[in-house]
């Protein structure tokens, strides 16, 4: 689960030049798309360092995503996480700082020398800095790991490789979590991210087909046009609306016993009839239960939906 935080300890900068430098930064840099159990174990490294220096843990990322301003075809991009579920996952895992640096073509263009110095130790400030196993940096990603072991006596930062093995597991978790989810294997995902994949939206109208067989359902339009939405299909799933949650049936797909339309995505909350148009809800997925089917009648698929509404009370009644 990623519920949405009351308050927050971790301090956020919206861009590099805000950052208020602590005493001994412990830092990291990189993406961090689908932020999963091999990400978890590099973050738990550097709260523990963080413990050991007496430090604060400092993570840089980037948004928006770089592929997205250095490639014409990353129109197809499809991300694990939104930029707020990584600030509340970061958060989580015992980030104090979390710089997100504005990524532009300008910025694209600093040479690794020019980022190690303007950014790292002049910005950032950094005393301990933890990257994987064969990173690349800077204009052309000519920075390297070589690079950095000359640069960093000479400019009084220590410097932790993580391993790389570690490293594989977390490209290897990437890329099997994205497969998961289009594989509708939500189950398989939360896995590997150590928490249920989730999407979040405001609630807009639809044709209210799901009210005339008297199962309201919620549109939904999701927040990032860049995230990853899971295969079509039934799915049993919790739904959070103003910090509540509730059980929910959720269909994604093109409603091919009426119209074979555009792809939706909407939810029957069970129990819930309050007027939400309009207002932000998150959908965490925790077991697919069928794929979206084309019925000979209304009346059938009615039959059908009442099956599903049991199945997924049934799936989840243990709770969250």
């Amino acid at each position: 689960m990623i519920p949405i935080p009351v308050h927050t300890s971790m301090q956020i900068y919206r861009h590099i030049d805000e950052f208020i430098k602590p005493q001994y930064p412990i830092v990291t840099v990189g993406t961090f798309d689908g932020l999963h159990i091999g990400h978890k174990m590099l973050l738990e490294r550097l709260a523990a360092l963080a413990v050991e220096k007496k430090g604060e843990v400092v993570l840089l990322t980037f948004h928006p995503h770089p592929r997205k301003v250095l490639f014409q075809d990353a129109h197809g991009l499809e991300m694990l996480n939104s930029l707020e579920e990584k600030m509340i996952l970061m958060e989580r895992y015992g980030v104090d700082h979390l710089v997100i640096q504005p990524f532009t073509t300008d910025f694209s263009k600093m040479k690794y020398d020019e980022f190690v110095h303007n950014i790292l130790v002049d910005k950032l400030g950094v005393k301990t800095l933890v990257i994987g196993y064969d990173h690349q940096f800077g204009h052309q990603r000519k920075g390297s790991m070589k690079a950095l072991e000359k640069m960093a006596p000479a400019l009084g930062f220590k410097l932790e490789e993580i391993p790389e093995q570690d490293i594989d597991a977390i490209a290897v978790s990437s890329t099997r979590i994205r497969k998961a989810l289009k594989n509708g294997e939500v189950g398989g995902a939360a896995q590997l991210l150590g928490y249920h994949y989730c999407i979040s939206g405001r609630v807009v109208e639809g044709k209210q087909i799901g009210r005339t067989l008297g199962f309201p359902t919620a549109n939904i339009q999701c927040d990032d046009p860049d995230k990853l939405i899971p295969a079509n299909g039934i799915y049993a799933v919790k739904v959070e609306v103003e910090q509540r949650l509730y059980t929910g049936a959720l269909s994604i797909g093109n409603r091919p016993t009426f119209d074979n339309g555009a792809r939706t995505i909407e939810v029957h909350i069970l129990g819930f009839d309050d007027d939400i148009y309009g207002k932000k809800i998150r959908i965490y997925f925790h077991h697919y239960l069928r794929p979206e089917l084309k019925f000979n009648s209304a009346e059938d698929l009615v039959t059908q939906m009442h099956k599903d509404v049991e199945q997924c009370q049934v799936l989840l009644s243990k709770g969250f």
